[in-house]
């Protein structure tokens, strides 16, 4: 309000109260704004009762409709928002796909289904874990869920996290659509279509928040077999060369297919729109795992992520698979792999679930730093 008015304290507070209101009311929705606004008018009306001072002139301190609806836009337009943008090199893709599909041929069916806890996950908090290990079945998960990872990060400048990915060469569907045609290959040498393009992404909202990434896109799987121990030269080439890199990522996407050649695409709906769902996998030192001395740690940073990423994108992950495997994150702490989507997921859907994921980790770290600064 003008300070030049001079008016009773209870007045006062009846039009400011009432302005506040109706400011606050007309973020949501422009008729509960223009509803407020008439109210604010009879309060001012009523207020100049007791005031020696008419109050008309002080409806310009109050935001008119038009005014109000500029500023919900506004507030509307979140960060959040950027992310459900399609990048304009897979909008291409997918119209030259479109193109391409009038002589496609059905070969199988896809089948959408968004993954929920189920009867054998462990039920923590806000997430979900599938405990498939033999001699872990009563692990305190609690105890882990509910410890800080140990992240340390003095400085952001340089590399804190390493993004990889074991099978390269997986790829996704670029049309959606409830089936797959007999061409359909799900393997692609192509950056700009396998899981390098999915890192791209989770890197890009990394660097957004200030993180140094470093992004491996070497192809680890022209030979399938044996790729795991090509990757690991990579990874182990990193460590040693940047030690300041406190997280590792291998990046994957599943494969789920029924009977009858029906295949399964994890899906959710996040801020409106379509993004493959996520699993985070991490293992455990048992039976013929062996010389996996930070296990633990990756479980708890596991737990911490994928809870993270249920706060912020509600429904986003699929449980936590928890299991009788070490792949390469024994090589350092806060090493997990994720599945991002399947096969039959788009290349929209997944490059989207990897900017959610890049996203909420990015969070983590902030915290991380945040509550160490405490």
């Amino acid at each position: 309000m003008k300070k030049h008015f001079s008016f009773s304290y209870d007045a006062a507070v009846i039009v400011t109260a009432v302005a506040i209101i109706a400011g606050m009311v007309g973020m949501s929705t422009p008729s509960a704004a223009q509803a407020a606004f008439t109210f604010a008018q009879k309060a001012v009306k009523s207020a100049e009762k007791v005031s020696a001072t008419p109050f008309s002139a002080i409806l310009s301190d109050i935001p008119s409709t038009d005014t109000i609806e500029a500023e919900r836009t506004v507030f509307a337009d979140n960060p959040l928002s950027s992310l459900t943008k399609t990048p304009e090199d897979i909008l291409q893709l997918i119209k030259a796909a479109e193109a391409n599909a009038k002589n496609d041929i059905e070969d199988g069916k896809i089948e959408e289904k968004k993954y929920t806890p189920i009867s054998t996950s462990t039920l923590i908090g806000n997430i979900a874990v599938r405990n498939n290990t033999d001699t872990q079945k009563n692990i305190n998960l609690l105890k882990y869920y509910e410890t800080d990872p140990d992240i340390k990060i003095p400085d952001k400048t340089k590399p804190s996290v390493l993004i990889f990915h074991t099978h390269t060469t997986e790829c996704y569907e670029l049309l959606d659509r409830n089936w797959y045609a007999q061409d359909y290959i799900t393997r692609s040498n192509s950056a700009d279509r396998n899981m390098v393009r999915v890192g791209m992404e989770i890197k890009e909202q990394l660097e957004n928040a200030g993180y140094s990434v470093i992004h491996d896109t070497e192809i680890h799987d022209t030979k399938y077999t044996g790729a795991y121990a090509h990757s690991r030269k990579s990874v182990e080439k990193y460590l040693e060369q940047y030690p300041s890199i406190q997280v590792v990522l291998d990046i994957h996407r599943d494969a789920i297919e029924q009977s009858g050649g029906v295949r399964i695409k994890p899906t959710a709906e996040i801020l409106g729109k379509k993004a493959a769902q996520l699993m985070i996998i991490t293992g455990c030192e048992e039976g013929k795992v062996t010389d996996f001395p930070d296990w633990e740690q990756n479980l708890t940073f596991a737990l911490r992520l994928q809870s993270v990423c249920e706060e912020k994108f509600p429904g986003l992950m699929r449980p936590v698979y928890f299991c009788q495997r070490k792949y390469n994150m024994d090589l350092s702490p806060n090493n997990l792999l994720v599945e991002v989507g399947s096969c039959a997921n788009t290349l929209e859907e997944a490059a989207y679930a990897g900017r959610l994921l890049g996203n909420s980790l990015a969070t983590l770290l902030d915290r991380s730093i945040n509550e160490k600064a405490d």
